[in-house]
């Protein structure tokens, strides 16, 4: 299956998401490939988990300002701020979940993507 136009431009995006959730020590980061994925809603899914609300709110805070530093662009959308177990940082072809370790555990979002590549990013 053709991958998506864009692609290049999605997969240094992609990148420079996972060395924002480095930078503040997110655990379990997965970079989930969609491309190839029939009827995705964005190239890739950037998936981490945080310890506690600080974490995780230092990690999207970290996300952000890591992304427009390297590549001057900002989220489309913004979603979990308030109840800090799933935030949400979409930037429409790279979108980024940072979850709260029991949240991750119950929603799964690895398993629902079947077709994607999956990398685990090593610590």
């Amino acid at each position: 299956m053709a991958v998506k136009k864009g692609s290049t431009a999605s997969k240094k995006l992609s990148e420079v998401v996972v060395r924002g959730m480095q930078e503040k020590k997110a655990s379990d980061i997965v970079v989930m490939d969609l491309r190839k994925v029939k009827n995705a809603v964005a190239d890739f899914f950037v998936i981490c988990s945080g310890s506690s609300d600080t974490q995780i709110d230092a990690i999207a805070d970290s996300v952000d300002e890591q992304v427009h530093k390297e590549l001057k662009e900002n989220p489309w959308n913004q979603e979990g701020k308030a109840n800090k177990e799933w935030l949400l940082i979409d930037y429409v072809d790279v979108v980024a979940h940072i979850f709260k370790k029991e949240k991750r555990d119950f929603y799964k979002l690895e398993t629902l993507w079947g077709d994607a590549d999956i990398r685990t990013v090593e610590a």
